[in-house]
Protein backbone atom coordinates (compact mmCIF):
# COMPACT_ATOMS: atom_id res chain seq x y z
CA UNK A 1 0.00 0.00 0.00
CA UNK A 2 1.29 3.62 -0.95
CA UNK A 3 0.54 6.08 0.93
CA UNK A 4 -0.32 9.36 -0.26
CA UNK A 5 -1.06 13.00 1.65
CA UNK A 6 -2.00 16.35 -0.26
CA UNK A 7 -1.55 19.62 1.55
CA UNK A 8 -3.16 22.29 0.11
CA UNK A 9 -5.00 24.79 1.28
CA UNK A 10 -7.27 25.34 -1.95
CA UNK A 11 -9.74 22.81 -2.22
CA UNK A 12 -9.94 22.70 -6.30
CA UNK A 13 -6.28 22.11 -6.68
CA UNK A 14 -6.37 19.82 -3.99
CA UNK A 15 -9.24 18.12 -5.94
CA UNK A 16 -7.49 18.35 -9.42
CA UNK A 17 -4.44 16.83 -7.41
CA UNK A 18 -5.95 13.36 -6.56
CA UNK A 19 -7.76 13.11 -10.14
CA UNK A 20 -4.39 13.52 -11.20
CA UNK A 21 -3.05 11.02 -9.16
CA UNK A 22 -6.04 8.42 -9.55
CA UNK A 23 -5.50 8.69 -13.31
CA UNK A 24 -1.87 8.23 -13.31
CA UNK A 25 -2.27 5.31 -11.25
CA UNK A 26 -4.74 3.86 -12.75
CA UNK A 27 -2.45 3.92 -16.41
CA UNK A 28 -0.08 1.69 -14.28
CA UNK A 29 -2.04 -0.33 -12.90
CA UNK A 30 -1.42 0.16 -9.10
CA UNK A 31 -4.80 0.18 -7.22
CA UNK A 32 -2.61 -0.73 -3.60
CA UNK A 33 -2.84 3.21 -2.51
CA UNK A 34 -4.79 5.80 -0.53
CA UNK A 35 -4.72 9.34 -0.78
CA UNK A 36 -5.39 11.81 2.30
CA UNK A 37 -6.00 15.10 2.31
CA UNK A 38 -5.36 18.40 4.31
CA UNK A 39 -6.03 21.61 4.28
CA UNK A 40 -3.00 22.89 5.92
CA UNK A 41 0.42 22.60 7.74
CA UNK A 42 -0.63 22.01 10.96
CA UNK A 43 -2.72 19.57 10.12
CA UNK A 44 -0.77 17.44 7.99
CA UNK A 45 1.57 17.61 11.33
CA UNK A 46 -0.73 16.37 13.37
CA UNK A 47 -2.02 14.09 12.00
CA UNK A 48 -0.43 10.03 13.53
CA UNK A 49 1.46 8.21 11.22
CA UNK A 50 3.65 8.44 8.13
CA UNK A 51 3.00 8.70 4.72
CA UNK A 52 4.91 7.67 1.67
CA UNK A 53 4.70 10.56 -0.36
CA UNK A 54 3.67 14.31 0.79
CA UNK A 55 1.99 16.83 -2.14
CA UNK A 56 2.63 20.07 -0.47
CA UNK A 57 1.79 24.08 -1.20
CA UNK A 58 4.14 26.11 -0.79
CA UNK A 59 2.44 28.75 -0.27
CA UNK A 60 0.00 28.59 2.87
CA UNK A 61 -0.54 30.26 6.17
CA UNK A 62 1.73 29.32 8.83
CA UNK A 63 3.70 27.01 8.61
CA UNK A 64 3.91 27.34 4.58
CA UNK A 65 4.52 24.66 3.06
CA UNK A 66 8.56 24.97 3.06
CA UNK A 67 8.38 25.18 6.84
CA UNK A 68 6.22 22.10 7.14
CA UNK A 69 8.54 20.43 5.16
CA UNK A 70 11.54 21.49 7.50
CA UNK A 71 9.38 20.05 11.07
CA UNK A 72 8.65 17.03 9.19
CA UNK A 73 12.32 16.20 8.39
CA UNK A 74 13.38 17.45 12.21
CA UNK A 75 11.05 15.30 13.54
CA UNK A 76 13.12 12.42 11.30
CA UNK A 77 9.98 11.78 8.50
CA UNK A 78 11.57 10.68 5.69
CA UNK A 79 8.16 10.63 3.63
CA UNK A 80 9.11 11.70 -0.23
CA UNK A 81 7.84 15.70 -0.52
CA UNK A 82 6.68 17.08 -3.96
CA UNK A 83 5.98 20.51 -3.84
CA UNK A 84 3.35 22.34 -5.67
CA UNK A 85 3.36 26.31 -6.32
CA UNK A 86 3.62 29.06 -8.49
CA UNK A 87 6.95 30.24 -6.94
CA UNK A 88 9.35 28.57 -9.82
CA UNK A 89 12.33 30.67 -8.17
CA UNK A 90 11.65 28.48 -4.67
CA UNK A 91 12.98 25.75 -6.22
CA UNK A 92 16.21 25.73 -5.09
CA UNK A 93 15.25 25.71 -1.31
CA UNK A 94 13.43 22.45 -2.07
CA UNK A 95 16.94 20.83 -1.78
CA UNK A 96 17.67 22.04 1.66
CA UNK A 97 14.72 19.36 2.33
CA UNK A 98 15.77 16.53 0.60
CA UNK A 99 12.53 17.50 -1.88
CA UNK A 100 11.67 14.47 -4.62
CA UNK A 101 10.52 16.76 -6.82
CA UNK A 102 9.02 20.40 -8.10
CA UNK A 103 5.62 21.18 -9.46
CA UNK A 104 4.11 24.44 -10.82
CA UNK A 105 1.07 25.49 -10.96
CA UNK A 106 -1.02 25.65 -13.38
CA UNK A 107 -0.49 21.66 -13.62
CA UNK A 108 1.17 20.50 -16.74
CA UNK A 109 0.54 16.66 -17.90
CA UNK A 110 3.71 15.91 -19.12
CA UNK A 111 5.77 17.19 -15.74
CA UNK A 112 3.48 15.49 -13.61
CA UNK A 113 3.70 11.96 -15.25
CA UNK A 114 7.40 12.52 -15.25
CA UNK A 115 7.42 13.41 -11.46
CA UNK A 116 5.75 10.41 -10.22
CA UNK A 117 8.01 8.16 -12.85
CA UNK A 118 10.28 9.42 -10.67
CA UNK A 119 8.39 8.85 -7.36
CA UNK A 120 7.96 5.81 -8.17
CA UNK A 121 11.67 4.96 -8.52
CA UNK A 122 12.59 6.30 -5.72
CA UNK A 123 10.06 4.28 -3.34
CA UNK A 124 11.45 1.18 -5.27
CA UNK A 125 15.21 2.20 -4.43
CA UNK A 126 13.97 2.64 -0.70
CA UNK A 127 13.27 -1.24 -1.07
CA UNK A 128 16.51 -2.02 -2.45
CA UNK A 129 16.93 -5.80 -2.98
CA UNK A 130 12.87 -6.25 -3.46
CA UNK A 131 10.49 -6.68 -6.08
CA UNK A 132 7.20 -4.66 -5.43
CA UNK A 133 4.94 -6.35 -7.66
CA UNK A 134 1.05 -5.72 -8.37
CA UNK A 135 -0.97 -8.50 -7.67
CA UNK A 136 -5.35 -7.87 -8.25
CA UNK A 137 -6.24 -5.33 -5.24
CA UNK A 138 -2.93 -5.61 -3.37
CA UNK A 139 0.67 -5.38 -3.92
CA UNK A 140 3.29 -7.94 -2.68
CA UNK A 141 7.31 -7.67 -1.51
CA UNK A 142 9.69 -10.42 -3.67
CA UNK A 143 13.06 -10.77 -2.41
CA UNK A 144 15.54 -10.64 -5.55
CA UNK A 145 17.51 -13.38 -4.06
CA UNK A 146 14.81 -15.93 -4.31
CA UNK A 147 14.07 -15.43 -7.99
CA UNK A 148 15.51 -18.05 -9.77
CA UNK A 149 14.00 -16.76 -13.07
CA UNK A 150 11.55 -14.92 -14.85
CA UNK A 151 9.48 -15.71 -17.68
CA UNK A 152 6.70 -13.88 -19.84
CA UNK A 153 3.58 -15.60 -21.12
CA UNK A 154 1.46 -13.45 -23.27
CA UNK A 155 0.68 -10.08 -20.82
CA UNK A 156 2.18 -12.05 -17.31
CA UNK A 157 4.97 -12.49 -16.04
CA UNK A 158 6.11 -15.53 -14.09
CA UNK A 159 8.46 -15.18 -11.28
CA UNK A 160 9.96 -18.87 -10.62
CA UNK A 161 11.19 -18.83 -6.96
CA UNK A 162 13.58 -20.84 -5.38
CA UNK A 163 11.04 -22.65 -3.20
CA UNK A 164 9.38 -23.85 -6.22
CA UNK A 165 6.65 -21.40 -5.74
CA UNK A 166 5.84 -18.71 -9.46
CA UNK A 167 3.98 -15.93 -8.66
CA UNK A 168 2.51 -14.51 -11.38
CA UNK A 169 1.23 -10.42 -12.32
CA UNK A 170 0.89 -8.31 -15.54
CA UNK A 171 3.81 -6.49 -16.77
CA UNK A 172 6.31 -6.61 -19.42
CA UNK A 173 9.68 -8.20 -19.60
CA UNK A 174 11.56 -4.53 -20.59
CA UNK A 175 9.76 -3.25 -17.73
CA UNK A 176 11.10 -5.48 -15.54
CA UNK A 177 14.56 -5.48 -16.62
CA UNK A 178 14.60 -1.85 -15.67
CA UNK A 179 13.60 -2.69 -11.81
CA UNK A 180 16.14 -5.41 -11.39
CA UNK A 181 19.48 -5.40 -10.83
CA UNK A 182 22.49 -6.79 -12.66
CA UNK A 183 22.14 -9.96 -11.27
CA UNK A 184 19.62 -10.65 -13.69
CA UNK A 185 20.39 -11.07 -17.46
CA UNK A 186 17.97 -11.59 -20.58
CA UNK A 187 19.27 -14.79 -21.64
CA UNK A 188 16.06 -14.65 -24.07
CA UNK A 189 13.64 -12.35 -25.37
CA UNK A 190 11.25 -14.31 -22.55
CA UNK A 191 13.41 -15.01 -19.94
CA UNK A 192 15.17 -13.09 -17.16
CA UNK A 193 17.84 -15.15 -15.36
CA UNK A 194 19.38 -14.78 -11.80
CA UNK A 195 23.04 -15.06 -12.55
CA UNK A 196 23.46 -16.50 -9.00
CA UNK A 197 21.19 -19.50 -9.68
CA UNK A 198 23.10 -20.16 -13.34
CA UNK A 199 24.78 -23.88 -13.54
CA UNK A 200 25.70 -23.79 -16.78
CA UNK A 201 25.09 -23.59 -20.61
CA UNK A 202 24.58 -26.49 -23.01
CA UNK A 203 23.18 -26.96 -25.83
CA UNK A 204 21.04 -23.92 -26.21
CA UNK A 205 19.84 -24.01 -22.42
CA UNK A 206 20.93 -22.19 -19.56
CA UNK A 207 21.25 -25.13 -16.62
CA UNK A 208 19.74 -24.23 -13.33
CA UNK A 209 19.38 -26.12 -10.42
CA UNK A 210 17.33 -28.86 -9.77
CA UNK A 211 17.59 -29.95 -13.07
CA UNK A 212 15.87 -27.22 -14.68
CA UNK A 213 16.76 -25.28 -17.50
CA UNK A 214 15.59 -22.30 -19.65
CA UNK A 215 16.29 -21.48 -23.69
CA UNK A 216 19.16 -18.92 -24.06
CA UNK A 217 19.44 -17.20 -27.46
CA UNK A 218 22.36 -18.14 -29.67
CA UNK A 219 23.76 -14.85 -30.20
CA UNK A 220 23.67 -14.29 -26.40
CA UNK A 221 25.78 -17.65 -24.89
CA UNK A 222 28.65 -15.49 -25.22
CA UNK A 223 27.15 -12.30 -23.39
CA UNK A 224 25.66 -14.80 -21.01
CA UNK A 225 29.07 -16.39 -20.07
CA UNK A 226 31.23 -12.47 -19.97
CA UNK A 227 28.00 -11.95 -17.74
CA UNK A 228 28.73 -14.85 -15.66
CA UNK A 229 32.13 -14.51 -15.11
CA UNK A 230 31.70 -10.50 -14.30
CA UNK A 231 28.96 -11.69 -11.62
CA UNK A 232 31.77 -13.95 -10.12
CA UNK A 233 34.47 -11.55 -9.82
CA UNK A 234 31.29 -8.92 -7.64
CA UNK A 235 31.29 -12.30 -5.27
CA UNK A 236 34.30 -12.90 -4.92
CA UNK A 237 34.13 -16.24 -6.04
Amino acid sequence: MIRFAICDDEPLMAQELAARLAGYMEERQITAYSVSRFSGGDALLERSGRFDVIFLDIQMDPPDGMETARLLRQRGDRSLLVFVTVLKELVFDAFEVEACGYLVKPLDRAAFQRTMDRVLRSLERRTSGDLLIQRGAGCEVVPLDRIVYCEVLGRKIYLHQNDGTVLDYYDRLEDLERRVDSRFFKCHRSYLVDLDYVCGCQDGQVLLPQGESIPVSRLRERELMQALLRRMKERGI
